[in-house]
């Protein structure tokens, strides 16, 4: 057990050292290494790992922290937390009627039938229904999130160097979005599983104290994860998706659009190109994201079924229900996301690198190869 404690402490402590050392920091972000922070300890103070040291985060002058200290790290944690948590908390009613015309479609044939049967058959307050799981759901999930991404961004891209991370950005971008929502999405599933429960089956349940235990007692711990798989089906290609589209929108948005270079413009302008850039990716997100929301909509509304069957019974056509409301609430959700996102970020004042530039020893070699 020792052993296997030593061994999670070493590699949580190789993470956090190499994600300090970012390549897309930029020429204007240089790691510094003034000080050396004391081994990393237990709780009885003694070394974990015999002669390992962290060098300790300094923060520039007007910012907060270090990019790529823990703080930083824990800072983008409590940004992802409020972006998602809220932002999906403001939509639920839009959720709500989205989940209900995926699940039955002969009765909410579109997005305004689907508003005025829920409201006629349990008022406004109806719409609010799983709105708890929703929020607590996606604030861990957007905790895990943004997290993640941060740190395994900056993690790999100090794995293949400046000059790969630079060539091969968009790749990078992906991968560390997949891996932090794999984690991402384990936090969620439960919540998700007991929102679409409450959302779908009517008189099933009215809060999420009401339908947890009640899903407990009928299908076990598999009830909150039964639906686990077809979430990552649907939420690993749209976190993909989010972030590798948010990221070289913004970097095409300051190249093509925005009149200025981006250290010129101010923080209210920078948040704009942040919104925008946002919606885009979140347009795009929906469409590659849907079929497989379709199916957990259905899955945790039908027991006994595995998302396979669920796939087979809905056919191509009936996976794409639902899509025109869905592209409305994931590109504002997206965007506003985004927002938060980054406002936070303006607010704590942490680090805000500008897009990744291309380094000097890789335009050297271009120079000296023409």
């Amino acid at each position: 057990m020792q052993e296997n404690r030593l061994a999670v402490c070493y590699m949580f402590a190789s993470i956090y050292e190499a994600a300090r050392q970012s390549a897309l920091k930029g020429p204007m972000k240089r790691v510094e290494c003034e000080e050396v922070a004391q081994e990393v300890t237990n709780a009885a103070a003694a070394p974990l790992i015999t002669g390992r040291q962290i060098a300790a985060a300094q923060a520039k002058e007007g910012e907060s922290c270090e990019f790529g200290s823990l703080k930083y790290y824990g800072l983008c944690c409590v940004g992802g937390t409020l972006s998602c948590g809220l932002t999906h908390t403001m939509v639920v009613p839009l959720d709500l009627v989205k989940c209900r015309l995926q699940v039955d479609s002969a009765k909410y044939k579109n997005l305004i039938t689907g508003f005025k049967i829920s409201v006629k058959e349990e008022g406004f307050r109806g719409l609010a229904k799983g709105w708890a799981p929703t929020f607590w759901g996606y604030s861990a999930q957007g905790l895990c999130k943004f997290g993640f991404y941060e740190i395994f961004k900056v993690y790999y891209a100090n794995l293949i160097g400046d000059e790969k991370a630079y060539l091969y950005r968009t790749s990078l971008y992906l991968a560390a979005s997949a891996s932090a929502e794999f984690f991402a999405d384990i936090a969620l599933a439960p919540f998700e599983a007991a929102k679409v429960k409450i959302q779908t089956t009517a008189g099933y349940a009215n809060t999420f104290r009401e339908a947890a235990p009640k899903m407990f007692k009928e299908e076990g711990v598999m009830a909150f994860y039964k639906g686990l798989v077809p979430l990552w089906m649907r939420q690993i290609p749209y976190t993909m998706m989010k972030f590798a589209c948010f990221e070289r929108t913004v970097e095409a948005l300051y190249q093509y659009v925005v009149p200025k270079p981006r250290a010129d413009c101010t923080k209210s302008e920078q948040l704009v190109v942040t919104f925008a850039a946002g919606y885009i990716a979140g347009v795009f997100c929906a469409i590659v994201s849907h079929p497989a929301d379709v199916v957990v909509s259905k899955l945790n509304q039908a027991k006994g079924s595995s998302a396979f069957e669920v796939a087979r019974q809905l056919g191509f056509v009936g996976m794409w229900k639902g899509l025109m409301p869905r592209i409305i609430m994931i590109g504002t959700l997206t965007a506003l996301q985004w927002f938060i996102y980054d406002g936070v970020k303006v607010a704590l004042r942490l680090p805000r690198p500008p897009p990744p530039t291309m380094p000097e020893s890789l335009k050297k070699k271009l120079e000296e190869s023409q």
